[in-house]
């Protein structure tokens, strides 16, 4: 299952454990969007804790949707972040992004 990268930017809150945090990417737009899920979701290890440097590089699975046709020939896809249902904080978990932003 692809990847979408993401930056972790913040330690949002401890509860419910083990942790909620706030990651990042710019969609093939230039739109920042922001997710807010509990820290496993995007890090397979405990590099999200409330003392970790961010940002801190990581993904978080998607499926890929429909390829998009741009004018500019970009390689961009939508995809969606519903597989661990991660959205942003009014739910949306659609977005379309770069070939270059999945990791296979």
């Amino acid at each position: 299952m692809p990847e979408l990268r993401c930056e972790a930017v913040r330690w949002v809150n401890d509860e419910p454990i083990p942790g909620i945090v706030e990651v990042q990417f710019v969609d093939a737009a230039g739109q920042r969007w922001s997710l807010i899920d509990k820290s496993p979701v995007f890090a397979q290890f405990d590099e999200l804790t409330p003392d970790s440097v961010y940002p801190v590089k990581v993904a978080v699975r998607c499926v890929i949707q429909d390829d998009v046709e741009t004018p500019a020939g970009d390689e961009v896809v939508t995809v969606s972040t519903s597989p661990d249902g991660v959205t942003t904080p009014d739910g949306r978990d659609t977005f379309t992004v770069r070939t270059s932003q999945l990791i296979p």
